[in-house]
């Protein structure tokens, strides 16, 4: 093959390398748009989001970080769903924007898995809620609770001064999955709507940004994007190995080294084809009685006993009187030695580790 062939190749390994990194390094985006008001998957709240609006009410989607909320005189109720379920321990910032009167849902709170079952239907002043979670939070106080049943809380709110923050276990509570189920829509529009508040929907956590937010981020263009990414890296070093090849002209550095013949050891090689014939010829019994005859003349030497084989008895005397360990290893590959008949390679394989751990003993 030419050098300019071999080099084109390489080439179209590379790149071929890269779109399969990519595909496996890239991040997932599935979990993270799970709650977006902007999927249209059963995931999503894009359907939810279609019907506060029809309803008339003022719901806005947030694109920035929570700490980019401005103080306000007009409490609002901030919506977040979670992808991934979240402690209900408010950090300091949250607590003290919910302590000046807002409200702050959050659906998606971690709680215990219980023995409720997976599908329930929940009572609630707009009808029959649809729950499918096993997780209920059983901290919390009767007062509390919003919708449950006797295993704990699906939905439970928590006051804090002036304000209030309400926790669901479930994070599809009016997802797109629940359409037919309108009770589910109402009743988290009741909850974000309570107090009149304008409703703001977290869109920042699924990924959505605005534009100056993006160019605070330097995710104001495709390089930055990428450079934030794992791909990045990757393509970083493939690259440089495209030009080393090139430089290198798919050359070795330094002189060839001529190899070093290989040694054959005929004793091993001999080895290897006998135990072969030997397995092909279905011959245990024939490898059973060589290799027992040699495992009890090196147990003998190795008791001081010399090179006549003994009977099978005086050997296990000998073998307790001088060792004091068990003799029941012992006395059973002897048995297997005397029968003389053939047997499975999962028993010659048994038998082979005992006579191993003979000689762990007699060698300790």
């Amino acid at each position: 093959m030419k050098r300019s062939n071999r080099l084109a190749w390489m080439s179209v390994i590379a790149l071929a390398a890269i779109v399969l990194l990519s595909l496996f390094a890239a991040p997932n985006n599935t979990k993270i748009n799970a709650g977006s008001t902007y999927n249209r998957a059963s995931d999503g709240y894009g359907a939810w989001y279609a019907f506060i609006q029809q309803q008339g009410i003022s719901i806005k989607r947030w694109q920035k970080p929570f700490s980019d909320i401005q103080p306000d005189n007009n409490p609002f109720t901030f919506l977040q769903v979670s992808s991934d379920l979240k402690e209900t321990t408010l950090d300091s910032q949250k607590r003290e924007w919910v302590e000046k009167g807002n409200t702050l849902v959050i659906l998606g709170a971690w709680a215990r898995v219980t023995e409720a079952e997976f599908s329930t239907m929940q009572r609630s002043p707009q009808g029959d809620i649809k729950i499918d979670t096993r997780r209920r939070y059983r901290k919390a106080k009767q007062k509390q609770v919003d919708l449950g049943d006797r295993f704990g809380a699906v939905v439970w709110e928590e006051n804090y001064k002036q304000g209030k923050v309400i926790f669901s276990t479930t994070p599809y509570l009016a997802a797109n999955a629940y359409q037919d189920y309108l009770s589910n829509f109402k009743y988290l529009a009741s909850l974000v709507t309570e107090k009149g508040n304008i409703v703001f929907v977290d869109e920042y956590i699924h990924g959505y940004k605005d534009a100056d937010v993006r160019k605070k981020e330097s995710e104001g263009d495709l390089f930055s994007f990428f450079a934030k990414t794992a791909v990045f890296p990757i393509v970083v070093q493939v690259g440089i190995l495209l030009l080393v090849l090139i430089w290198a002209q798919n050359r070795r550095f330094g002189k060839p080294v001529a190899l070093d013949t290989p040694v054959v050891d005929n004793s091993s090689a001999y080895i290897q084809a006998l135990a072969g014939v030997l397995q092909k010829a279905d011959t245990t019994d024939f490898v059973v009685e060589m290799v027992g005859k040699q495992e009890q003349l090196q147990l003998q030497k190795a008791l001081g006993l010399g090179q006549i084989p003994l009977e099978h008895q005086a050997l296990i005397n000998f073998w307790i009187e001088k060792t004091g360990a068990s003799a029941a290893e012992l006395d059973a590959v002897l048995k297997l030695q005397s029968r003389k008949q053939p047997i499975s390679e999962r028993e010659l394989l048994s038998w082979l580790g005992k006579w191993r751990t003979i000689r762990l003993i007699r060698n300790s």
